[in-house]
């Protein structure tokens, strides 16, 4: 839709769901997405990407805002994919188990994530919420879901800043970013070839101070992962689209060009090819 205008593929769908049945063809595609939502953020039939949006709306946009944090999503952390992180004065990670995913994976994702991220939250249902609590340490937290798509606390996390990693923090971050940080530390950077470049910057950051990368990390990556200039494209997104808007990279080209596909009639839609 951002590339083209229209969806061949968003017409199939519609046919195949038979939401086109239950929604009007004067209304327009976002209430396609709105519908198709509502059914999905039923008890028993939520996915990660309604916790994701759960995150967004109650934490990144409720409690916070894009002036003020901003948000990583599956952000590569070792061996793990961290689902969001939200950065504001600290650095907050959120690791999602709905009622479809295991639990198998979490302690090792828990131990990796504690290396980078200040507090860690895991976010998930109900039939979860009792392995959760036995399989993850005291000053992890603990986040529920309910059917209203509120977020209720569990059990709070601990901010722990000076438990994380330097080494860790810049196996995760560009390159630039880990040179911003370092200038932000007042650490001279190296002059060397761009092949031994990354090498020399990791011997930088076995030397520093935890908390202190920590922090300079999170004022780093708030400037270099701004969601800022989504601002005006997600004003104008039905709440469904939200959380994707502000994970799917987009040319700001296409924003325009997204914004009057989801506003299209449905029955115009319809006939897309």
């Amino acid at each position: 839709m951002a590339r083209r205008g229209k969806s061949p593929l968003f017409t199939r769908l519609v046919s195949e769901s038979r939401l086109s049945t239950s929604i009007s063809r004067s209304q327009r595609v976002s209430a396609v997405f709105d519908a198709a939502f509502s059914l999905l953020k039923r008890e028993g039939c939520r996915d990660e990407y309604i916790y994701k949006t759960a995150l967004t709306h109650n934490i990144l946009l409720g409690k916070h805002s894009l002036n003020t944090a901003s948000m990583l999503n599956e952000f590569r952390v070792g061996e793990c994919k961290a689902d969001i992180a939200i950065l504001n004065g600290t650095s907050t990670v959120y690791e999602v188990k709905s009622e479809r995913d295991s639990l198998v994976r979490l302690e090792k994702q828990i131990a990796a994530y504690s290396r980078v991220f200040a507090q860690v939250y895991v976010i998930g249902a109900d039939n979860h919420a009792d392995s959760v609590a036995r399989l993850t340490p005291s000053d992890v937290g603990i986040l529920r879901l309910n059917s209203r798509q509120q977020i209720t606390t569990v059990r709070e996390a601990a901010d722990r800043p000076d438990w994380t990693s330097p080494v860790a923090i810049f196996e995760c971050v560009r390159t630039d970013e880990a040179r911003l940080i370092l200038q932000r530390l007042g650490v001279p950077i190296p002059v060397v070839p761009n092949t031994k470049l990354s090498a020399a910057l990791g011997e930088l950051f076995i030397q520093l101070d935890a908390r202190k990368t920590h922090d300079a990390m999170v004022q780093v990556l708030k400037k270099t992962r701004n969601l800022l200039p989504l601002s005006d494209l997600v004003a104008h997104l039905p709440r469904s689209l939200h959380s994707a808007a502000l994970s799917v990279p987009l040319r700001r080209s296409d924003h325009a060009r997204l914004v009057a596909a989801v506003n299209t009639p449905l029955e115009t839609a319809m006939a897309w090819t």
